[in-house]
């Protein structure tokens, strides 16, 4: 057990096990330090591993002003945790809110990590939905602070894109559900107006990505909907990245199917970690087929 403190003065609890070349798991919305329990017993064993619980998710702080959440904070705050356990650079490993934070990781501090798993990161992205996506967060934080995580979390957990895990795994599906209503209500209330709503399309970051060479996994379940379609376009702007699709399988990836999740990641950073990741071969271009020499 250890703790972390921001330039704003915010406690971020993480925990590691493991060593080796460092991996910091980033958590998604619906989860916490405890999300990723599969990937840190199958990874601390050739790794130094690193879980948090983000700013708003116990038993890290909860910040009461809504401006002390953003997206660039939570940027920051995976830093913060690096330079706490004195860690120079990682692979950043994130799920869908945390995909998001990992992304944006990569175009702030590329020089801190060593790749980039952004994993179910999409949604609010697509600019069809975009505005009915920054609603929805909002009403969901009102959801949450209204009626408290423990009740709002019934109808959270069976969203469109979890209903695949509890099909697979209904005991997982549980633990999800049981650790989701333990959340601070204000905190999740918060997340959701500071950090959803307000952060951008990852349309809207085509130029930078395009510059960005940082080696990228991007790994998306076939039935996470509105996820598909970004992770497609982060393959076609992001110079350096490859895309799993996996089958059968929506939002909550590293828990819904954990060895085949393992497998994609390990795979990666071994790649990786070979120099044997490198940015598309410019032959490889759509445009360039059958181009007349």
């Amino acid at each position: 057990m250890s703790w972390a403190t921001t330039d704003d003065n915010i406690k971020l609890y993480f925990e590691e096990a493991g060593s080796g070349t460092p991996i910091v798991f980033v958590h998604e919305f619906g989860g916490d330090w405890r999300s990723w329990e599969p990937q840190m017993r199958h990874f601390a064993r050739r790794h130094r591993c690193i879980t948090f619980s983000a700013r708003g998710f116990t038993p890290s702080d909860i910040p009461k002003d809504v401006d002390a959440y953003s997206q660039r904070r939570a940027v920051q705050d995976i830093l913060c945790i690096m330079d706490a356990a004195g860690i120079d650079r990682a692979h950043i490993v994130g799920l869908s809110m945390g995909g998001f934070a990992t992304l944006h990781f990569g175009l702030v501090a590329p020089a801190r990590a060593l790749s980039l798993t952004v994993a179910g990161a999409g949604y609010g992205a697509e600019k069809e939905h975009e505005e009915h996506f920054r609603n929805l967060s909002i009403e969901v934080g009102r959801q949450f602070e209204t009626l408290g995580s423990k009740e709002f979390a019934k109808t959270y957990a069976l969203g469109a894109s979890r209903v695949q895990l509890q099909n697979k795994d209904p005991r997982g599906w549980l633990e999800f559900a049981t650790q989701l209503g333990e959340h601070d209500s204000l905190g999740c209330a918060n997340t959701m107006r500071g950090v959803q709503a307000r952060r951008p399309s990852i349309y809207d970051l085509e130029a930078d990505l395009r510059k960005m060479t940082v080696p990228t996994l991007i790994l998306v379940g076939d039935e996470d909907d509105h996820c598909l379609q970004p992770g497609i376009f982060m393959k076609k702007a992001i110079p350096a990245s490859g895309l799993a699709v996996m089958p059968k399988t929506g939002h909550t990836l590293n828990l819904e199917d954990p060895e085949r999740f393992n497998r994609e990641v390990e795979d990666f950073i071994i790649t990786v970690e070979a120099g044997r990741w490198a940015v598309r071969d410019p032959r490889a271009i759509g445009s360039e087929i059958m181009k007349a020499k």
